[in-house]
């Protein structure tokens, strides 16, 4: 979900594991060699879109590693898909107004410039949580947690769904 804190979580999560990093976003940017909120406004939103699941399809073939999507991954099926077949599938949620607060301190939200960016995130908030709810394998709730704290929490909730010898994932959190 918008502001909260995938690519943060995500670092900590590669540094706790040792895993690599992947970051569909950052995958975009490098590809079409230039900023999300530049991408929206020259390309718009269906090439941004086209070029995040061209980013996810690279991945299929990725060994174990965190990937972290953007926000609106959801928003297409054929995402849905891939990333159920990648693996576990974690929503990072929050209460609305500290989600909306994050999303507009960043400043890196295409979506959000606009006259009234609240009204707008009410709505992307109604269209994606219900989507997120149907992928997700595990949820989490960000809003008073550390983004260390968050990285415990999936470890731990990932290693009772499904603790593997070997595996990078601990059995119990560290």
């Amino acid at each position: 979900m918008t502001g909260a804190g995938k690519s943060s979580v995500g670092r900590c999560l590669a540094r706790r594991t040792k895993l690599a990093l992947h970051d569909t976003d950052e995958i975009v940017v490098s590809q079409l060699r230039l900023p999300v909120p530049q991408i929206f406004a020259k390309h718009g939103e269906d090439k941004f879109r086209e070029a995040e699941t061209d980013a996810l399809r690279s991945l299929i073939v990725t060994e174990q590693a965190i990937i972290v999507t953007g926000g609106g991954i959801v928003l297409r099926e054929e995402n849905i898909d891939i990333l159920k077949r990648l693996g576990v599938v974690v929503w990072l949620d929050a209460k609305r107004e500290t989600l909306f607060k994050r999303a507009l301190h960043s400043g890196n939200r295409p979506l959000l410039q606009c006259q009234n960016p609240r009204k707008a995130f009410a709505q992307i908030l109604q269209a994606r949580r219900p989507l997120y709810a149907k992928m997700a394998h595990l949820r989490v709730d960000t809003s008073v947690l550390t983004d260390e704290e968050v990285a415990v929490a999936i470890l731990s909730k990932i290693a009772r769904l499904n603790p593997q010898p070997g595996s990078p994932i601990p059995a119990t959190a560290p």
